[in-house]
């Protein structure tokens, strides 16, 4: 992309005329306005004596009146350190990204970063502090991300940077000299402003070899040992250590394997460092998929298995129209895009870009709660246009988004019907519709359509060969599911609920007549009883299918 299509915080800053930007320069962007603070420099190249002193300013502030403060001290010479503090404060109101710049000398093997900020009382109903952090190399802050360097949001008050390692979330590599970038994301800020501290701490020394990254293999013969089509298990959102899990890859890969599950997805807030974190976990009976969850400020999305390394930006607004540039850049790396949470009511969580982007939608997030039925009821909505026209529709997903204990990997799951086990497959299985979405491994779902001259459709299909009169019979088959209710969903809603919950075996077979006419697609649901603590809304979905399509298109519009 050109820096005249995404013009980042390299583009000019507003000031009166004739006066150079200073450190309140609010820049004008193809995204979210930016605020680039004083740059904050240290000692040149490390010295043969190693008498080399830091030097430049350390002042820096986020609002008018805000100042700050540097000291520094340390040696250039191999093996010293110098450091830097700045300190400022930050209005309510500011822009989303605060860049602190900062110059690297030659020499340096290692950068640190620390910083703390203050979280006054605010009165009742009103946001606090919520200040994120990251990085960007000497190539920049341009959208896109030739610069980016990690992310850790708000989970980490301190990080590290070097060619043989780093931090959690950050990416290891040579520490270049040129102008850095400290990343300031205020998510939230309190009507008393916010106050911060960042140090910067650089090591002179000898760098060490950077380590070849290893990535998992795009294909794993299945549990079975046979390659070959399959039903697959999936959660295809999980975090660990690398943004704001608790988990260790190790541990993930042990729970996914002990839930069942075939595959699991990488899918950390805005950082590509996990995609290197699972050498060993993998197996013949574990694909491990890697990608990236785009944490912007009007929804989540999953990049979901683009090529490993690759890194979306997550810098801007549904007013800012950059999403389907990236929603495109997914694509062309391999991957599908996926809404998380549509309907997740955290700040930030909401999904506002529309759908026309999608490949597919996460549904059910994380254990049944009020938020995954309206998502539910969302997403049914929009398959009444497809359902007539034949037109594109968005399957359905369901993943963990597991964190830490107590959440449970693998609640819930995504249950693909693929080629093999191997990430092609797998993603051309999601983007078909060919799933459904299940609480645990223990319940397993067989749904078809058949009738007239159509034959038999399954999950994800049509049911040609059909005209609108002709009987057709809906059949699932259900185990793993005792005491829970089916119930068939069509354009018109709920046309048929089994008469009796299924019996202490967990195993039913239920079947339902209907006709094209009377329904253009039906879908089947299982729920558990309702209880009082589900507030008057039906009981908790204990799997789902998408739909099964019936009869052709409407004429003239697309198949």
């Amino acid at each position: 992309m050109s820096p005249e299509e995404f013009p980042g915080p390299a583009a000019e800053a507003l000031a009166p005329a004739g006066r150079r930007p200073g450190r309140r320069g609010l820049l004008v962007t193809g995204a979210a306005a930016a605020l680039t603070l004083s740059t904050v420099t240290f000692a040149h190249d490390a010295s043969a004596d190693g008498a080399s002193a830091a030097s430049g300013s350390g002042t820096a502030g986020g609002s008018g009146t805000a100042g700050g403060s540097g000291t520094a001290g340390g040696s250039g010479a191999p093996g010293g350190q110098v450091a830097r503090t700045v300190t400022g404060t930050l209005p309510a109101g500011s822009p989303d990204f605060v860049y602190l710049p900062f110059q690297v000398p030659r020499g340096v093997r290692e950068m640190h970063v620390a910083y703390t900020y203050d979280k006054p009382a605010v009165p009742t109903g009103t946001q606090g502090n919520a200040l994120d952090i990251g990085l960007f190399d000497e190539r920049g802050t341009d959208l896109g991300g030739a610069g980016f360097r990690g992310w850790s949001g708000g989970a980490r008050t301190k990080f590290f940077v070097r060619s043989d390692d780093a931090t959690p979330g950050y990416l290891r590599g040579a520490v270049r000299p040129g102008t850095w970038h400290v990343a300031l994301g205020p998510y939230t800020v309190a009507p008393q402003g916010l106050r911060y501290e960042v140090t910067i701490t650089l090591t002179y020394g000898a760098e060490a070899p950077e380590p070849r990254p290893v990535y998992p293999p795009e294909r794993a013969k299945g549990r079975g040992g046979r390659p070959g089509p399959a039903w697959y298990r999936g959660d295809c959102h999980l975090h660990s250590v690398h943004s704001d899990g608790r988990r260790t890859p190790a541990e993930i890969a042990a729970l996914a394997r002990a839930a069942g599950l075939d595959f699991i997805h990488s899918s950390e807030h805005n950082t590509t460092s996990a995609h290197r974190a699972w050498d060993g976990l993998w197996g013949d009976d574990l694909l491990i998929l890697v990608g990236e969850e785009i944490t912007t400020r009007n929804g989540h999305v999953l990049a979901l298995s683009p090529d490993p390394g690759t890194f979306v930006d997550w810098r801007y607004r549904a007013r800012d129209n950059r999403f389907g540039h990236y929603a495109r850049a997914v694509r062309a790396a391999g991957g599908i895009v996926v809404p998380a949470h549509p309907h997740q009511t955290c700040i930030g969580c909401n999904w506002k870009y529309g759908f026309a982007d999608a490949d597919a939608v996460e549904v059910w997030n994380g254990p049944w709660t009020p938020d995954d039925e309206v998502s539910l009821a969302d997403w049914d909505n929009s398959l009444i246009a497809s359902a007539r026209s034949g037109r594109a529709w968005t399957p359905a997903m369901g993943d963990s988004d597991a964190h830490r204990d107590p959440d449970v990997v693998g609640l819930p799951q995504t249950v693909v019907l693929a080629d093999e086990l191997s990430r092609k497959a797998i993603l051309a299985g999601l983007r078909a519709g060919h799933s459904y979405v299940a609480e645990s491994s223990a319940v397993s779902l067989a749904f078809t359509a058949s009738g007239g001259r159509g034959g038999q459709a399954g999950i994800g299909d049509r049911l040609t060969g059909v005209r609108p009169g002709d009987d057709v019979t809906v059949r699932l088959e259900v185990t793993g599911a005792p005491g829970c209710t089916v119930r068939f969903v069509t354009d018109q809603g709920t046309l048929f609920t089994a008469p009796s919950p299924i019996g202490a075996s967990g195993s039913a077979t239920v079947e339902w007549t209907t006709t094209p006419q009377y329904a253009s697609y039906v879908r089947a649901e299982v729920r558990h009883p309702a209880t009082a603590q589900d507030g008057g809304l039906p009981g908790a979905v204990a799997a789902f299918t998408n739909p099964v399509f019936l009869g052709a298109a409407s004429p003239g519009t697309g198949g």
